[in-house]
């Protein structure tokens, strides 16, 4: 997790790019607070923004924001269905219901960050023990589709057959395993892109045919091209908040709002 505090007395507004994570945005902004917008539906306050955002964009005037990522099977087991995990965005309001409020308010009147970290922890292993597990072969198949970049051949990783798997994988996680394959290996991609690095030279890098193939998969993932990647805000703040966590082969969920604090 990570936290935000926006410095700039103006509205940013920052399109947020898909990623092989969960994100709980929580909003503890006291007056206009966080804003977005999906596809031209406008939502306010909290959300939940899953592995298959759209074009989906924030704004607003926040004044702090506590953000949290999560792999797909803590993610399915915390929101109580594989709907938050694969959907698009959702109210943090209408998955927890008032339990929302009662947590933000609670972040919200915290000492500091530190205590902000410790009480947004304890919230996520309580809500964990009462929710839904994936099956373990499921999620070794996830463990093994982020170790490899999204590189690794999907069948012989779990002892079901294919069809089984990719049954019980979509059902879980709300995506096949080879959709996750593609968002892992995007979300490398992107990082490497944000890095300064030539898009040929990225898609050798992250298992890509050819540079035209990264392009189709940037343009499918975000609407965007290469070059207008590499300069994303969002994938920007990343080196600030979850410093090398990609050059590490691990996921990384997009940004922030300002400057960050972990």
């Amino acid at each position: 997790m990570a936290g935000f505090r926006q410095r700039v007395p103006t509205a940013v507004d920052i399109a947020m790019v898909a990623h092989p994570s969960v994100t709980l945005l929580i909003d503890l902004s006291d007056d206009e607070g966080l804003v977005y917008d999906r596809q031209g539906r406008q939502g306010r306050g909290s959300v939940v923004i899953g592995l298959a955002p759209g074009k989906l964009r924030t704004s607003g005037l926040v004044g702090e924001c506590l953000q949290i990522r999560l792999q797909p099977g803590v993610a399915a087991a915390l929101l109580g269905s594989s709907a938050g995990v694969s959907g698009g965005v959702e109210s943090l309001a209408d998955v927890w219901g008032r339990d929302a409020e009662r947590i933000e308010e609670r972040l919200r009147t915290a000492g500091s960050w530190d205590e902000r970290f410790a009480l947004a922890a304890d919230v996520v292993r309580r809500r964990i023990g009462d929710g839904l597990r994936v099956d373990p072969e499921v999620a070794h198949v996830w463990r093994r589709t982020v170790a490899g970049s999204g590189r690794v051949r999907i069948d012989g990783l779990a002892e079901w057959s294919r069809k089984r798997l990719w049954a019980r994988f979509r059902a879980q996680l709300g995506v096949t395993p080879k959709r996750a394959a593609q968002l892992v290996r995007f979300d490398r991609a992107a990082h490497l892109l944000a890095a300064g690095l030539a898009p040929a030279g990225v898609a050798a890098e992250s298992g890509y045919v050819d540079q035209s193939h990264l392009h189709r998969d940037v343009k499918a993932f975000t609407g965007l091209t290469p070059t207008a990647i590499a300069a994303a805000p969002w994938l920007a703040i990343d080196d600030v908040a979850w410093p090398d966590s990609w050059r590490a082969g691990r996921p990384v969920a997009g940004g922030a709002l300002g400057s960050g604090q972990r």
